[in-house]
């Protein structure tokens, strides 16, 4: 398997602060046949002359910003691997991550995705991976999870392998997905061949004020944002069902418990500006509590305490809902003594 050629295509605007510690995490990889792109989508830092320095060691991308699928078009255009991996330039792999990628890649797959170290600006690890939870990585014929559920359990863009022969049907990815590329490829890769996991974290997924998605605070702007994608990958699933003639349940969009979540934190922050002008505070306990014991795969020491969440949030005043809205997606803010109390609520029913 060593003669397979893997393409880092790394991304970047305004990241010049992490920008060398994610290109020399691509090019120091244990595993040889490589190459790097590094697509600048025209950044007005010094990330240019940071580029510049790697000389042929990489290959550069320079264009004028068209945010995040062109960035992956240009590169997946350049590249030349049999294998793509997206590394987003504030984030970092860990040395041996291709190597591992490499060991279990087999000519079925669409994709393997891995767990992300969660780390801050400094590069310190916060105590947690990406995805949070002890739920383990979709695996398989993960088109099939995602017709029923709508979604399954994965990684950010810098966890994923993507095989280039399931990519090239698919793209350019359409602009319409411009800021949200890694969403449109996640829907759509799995139904191009299996998914393979690699539960162990081979990189770093870094939160810090200025990223995208990664949540350093919560905000209703934010959250406004995260529905809207949903609604739009809902969408595509859809139109993906039609095509294989597939019917979707009826009520797929409830069965997402992370859907219900960031409807529940939209409507509680910004009512006015909500993008399910239907959702009310009580419809979205219901569907959650529902969601939660009837479609998840949590304990049922988990469902009681995420349906306590949602009557939580939903009831109490804003300013008493709002730190349970940031412990469940900022657990770097989550006192202590709420981790110990959960630890200790498990213990005592495990023995």
């Amino acid at each position: 398997m060593n003669d397979i050629l893997v393409s880092i295509i790394i991304n970047n605007y305004n990241y010049d602060r992490f920008l060398t510690e994610a290109i020399d995490s691509a090019l120091n990889q244990t595993y040889l046949h490589t190459e790097v792109i590094v697509v600048d989508d025209g950044s007005t830092d010094k990330s240019r002359e940071i580029i510049t320095r790697y000389g042929d060691r990489i290959v550069p991308i320079f264009q004028p910003n068209g945010k995040q699928a062109a960035a992956f078009n240009s590169g997946f255009a350049k590249s030349r691997g049999d294998i793509i991996v997206f590394l987003d330039a504030d984030d970092y792999l860990m040395p041996t991550a291709i190597e591992r990628i490499v060991a279990i890649w087999q000519p079925n797959l669409a994709k393997v995705h891995y767990r992300l170290q969660v780390v801050d600006a400094e590069g310190q690890s916060l105590g947690y991976t990406s995805p949070q939870g002890s739920q383990p990585l979709a695996t398989g014929e993960v088109w099939k999870t995602l017709l029923e559920f709508g979604g399954y359990t994965s990684t950010p863009t810098s966890g994923n392998a993507l095989s280039r022969k399931a990519m090239a049907p698919i793209f350019p990815i359409p602009a319409a997905y411009k800021l949200t590329a890694d969403d449109y490829l996640s829907m759509l890769i799995p139904f191009a061949g299996e998914v393979a996991a690699i539960e162990e974290p081979l990189g770093a997924y870094r939160i810090h004020n200025s990223n995208q998605w990664a949540l350093a605070t919560v905000t209703g702007d934010r959250f406004r944002r995260f529905v809207c994608h949903d609604l739009q990958n809902y969408a595509l699933l859809e139109q993906k069902a039609a095509e294989l003639g597939q019917i979707l349940p009826t009520d797929l969009a409830q069965r997402s418990i992370g859907r219900l979540w960031s409807r529940m934190i939209s409507l509680r922050l910004d009512p006015q500006n909500h993008p399910v002008p239907s959702d009310r505070a009580w419809s979205l306990i219901y569907q959650g509590i529902r969601s939660l014991w009837k479609y998840s795969t949590f304990n049922w020491q988990k469902c009681v305490i995420y349906s306590l969440w949602f009557i939580w949030v939903g009831l109490m005043p804003l300013a008493l809902a709002r730190p349970a809205m940031t412990w469940l997606y900022a657990p770097q803010f989550r006192p202590k003594a709420i981790d110990w109390t959960v630890r200790k609520i498990r213990a005592l029913v495990s023995s």
